[in-house]
């Protein structure tokens, strides 16, 4: 501000001496009014450099209390958190205290019923001893002599006691099984009328001539027998004119043993090997009437581009029943309440037709594959090209759970209605299905065996074993054995005869 000052008045005084020299008045009178001039200025400057200090005080004065004021309020609002923590704290040692002499209290407590407990149990014990003593001489016995004499006493109460309550129980077991077996004869009569369990279990052959009969049975049974061995079926010749009856529970065999059949009497050669050769053959030659089976289910519903796989797996379900109802039948119909649904709903039926014809695919190839047959005919579909939405619906078409288009709610009801339907599934001969095979896979698990075949529902087990392997004596053991394991494990089997065929064959070519 000084230098200021001092530059103001140099200018001063260089303006009026100037002037005097531009002028050249009197010197005295010129410097006597430059010097009032210069003294008013330096005045004038003294004052406005004044001000503007004080102006720059205030300001400062001003900035520096409200920084203070600030800092106090801040200093302030810490103080009062670490009051307010500190009286926490405080609090919390407070408690933490009382706890500790609740503890200690309670520890004490303890420990004096510990040694009150000790006290009384060494007492009990002390009476216990003189109770038994006093009784030991009283009784004239030792204590372990008279556990010993009650045990027998109770034993012999609860032998006799036992003894009448499992003639009472073997006594009504009896009573309610046979009212038991005449309910199931009589439901079974009911429900499965002879044309009905014929269409499901018996193929008719039809013979060329009656005289074919006799060819058939051959001499002393040899062809039947052969032809039953091999097949797995029960060939039936009663007086029906000009036919024989194939039966079997297995789909399979039963149209194995009827395409055999028809070849032997196109052929005419009827002996056992002759046999043996065309049934093996004609298991060959089921791949192509499988195709045939898929296509047809195609082609009735319209479904078109396929993969052959997926053919050749629908044609299986020909051969697959479900609660006795034929798979594929019930695919095909699933297939087309799917497309009748979807189009009553206003939606494309082209999609759902074709998931409901694929929603049981996995049926077919379960047996060959681990997992629920939806994961296999899914995991199927979508390995030959099917869309995820057709993926989707053979994947939840029984879980609820994984249902989550339109598509897959359709395929679902579809398959709940065919399989629902009036007639459309059999519980019995599913049961009775099973039953036979339970028995075949029973048999087919001793070391040995070749092939097993469960005929005349199931009271017949015929076992085709090594002839390398097993000897006749170990043939007779084997047998005894099945019928054992089948005691043991298939109480309700009944009688079941057990035949093991063991065959020797030589064989020689004459060059």
């Amino acid at each position: 501000m000084e230098y200021a000052i001092a530059g103001l008045v140099g200018l001063a005084i260089g303006a009026v001496v100037g002037l005097m020299l531009s002028r050249r008045e009197d010197p005295t009178e010129e410097i006597e009014r430059v010097r009032r001039e210069s003294a008013e200025a330096l005045a004038l400057a003294r004052r406005e450099a004044e001000e503007s200090a004080r102006a720059e005080y205030d300001a400062l004065t001003t900035q520096i209390e409200e920084d203070i004021e600030s800092r106090r309020i801040d200093l302030k609002t810490r103080e009062e958190k670490l009051r307010k923590r500190e009286e926490t704290v405080e609090g919390r040692d407070t408690e933490l205290n009382k706890q500790e002499r609740k503890l200690s209290r309670r520890e004490k407590d303890i420990g004096r019923r510990e040694r009150r407990l000790d006290e009384q149990e060494q007492e009990s014990q002390a009476a216990v001893e003189e109770q038994r003593e006093r009784l030991e001489a009283v009784a004239g016995l030792s204590q372990q002599e008279a556990r010993d004499l009650l045990m027998e006493e109770v034993g012999e109460d609860a032998r006799r006691a036992s003894i009448d309550r499992i003639r009472a129980i073997e006594q009504e077991a009896r009573e309610l099984a046979e009212e038991r077996a005449r309910m199931i004869l009589s439901a079974a009569i009911q429900r499965f009328a002879s044309e009905h369990v014929s269409d499901r279990t018996v193929r008719a052959v039809a013979l060329p001539a009656e005289d074919m009969k006799g060819r058939i049975i051959g001499r002393e049974g040899r062809n039947i027998r052969a032809f039953e061995a091999a097949s797995g079926c029960d060939v039936v010749i009663d007086e029906t004119p000009d036919a024989v009856m194939i039966s079997s529970f297995n789909p399979v065999r039963r149209e194995v043993g009827a395409l055999a059949m028809e070849k032997l009497l196109a052929d005419g050669r009827i002996h056992p090997a002759r046999i043996e050769e065309i049934v093996n053959r004609t298991r060959d030659e089921m791949n192509q009437v499988v195709r045939r089976h898929g296509e047809e289910a195609a082609l009735e519903l319209e479904v078109s581009g396929l993969h052959p796989e997926l053919i050749k797996a629908l044609g299986r379900l020909h051969y697959v029943t479900s609660f006795a109802q034929n798979v594929l039948r019930h695919s095909i119909e699933v297939g087309a309440l799917a497309g009748m649904i979807a189009a009553e709903l206003g939606l494309k039926p082209r999609p759902a037709v074709r998931a409901g014809l694929l929603h049981d695919i996995g049926k077919a190839i379960d047996h060959e594959t681990e997992g629920d047959h939806a994961e296999v005919g899914a995991a199927l579909c979508r390995k030959h090209g099917e869309s995820k939405a057709v993926v989707q619906a053979v994947l939840a078409h029984e879980d609820p759970a994984r249902q989550e288009s339109m598509l897959d709610h359709i395929v679902a009801a579809a398959n709940a209605l065919s399989a629902s339907r009036p007639g459309a599934r059999s519980e019995h001969l599913a049961a009775s299905i099973k039953r036979l095979d339970d028995l075949e896979a029973l048999a087919a698990e001793f070391d040995g065996v070749e092939q097993v075949f469960a005929l005349q529902s199931g009271s017949e087990v015929r076992v085709l074993v090594d002839n390398a392997r097993l000897s006749d004596r170990d043939a007779d053991l084997l047998c005894r054995d099945i019928a054992r394991r089948i005691e043991r494990e298939q109480s309700g089997a009944g009688d079941v005869r057990v035949v093991v065929i063991r065959s020797t064959r030589a064989v020689q070519y004459a060059r």
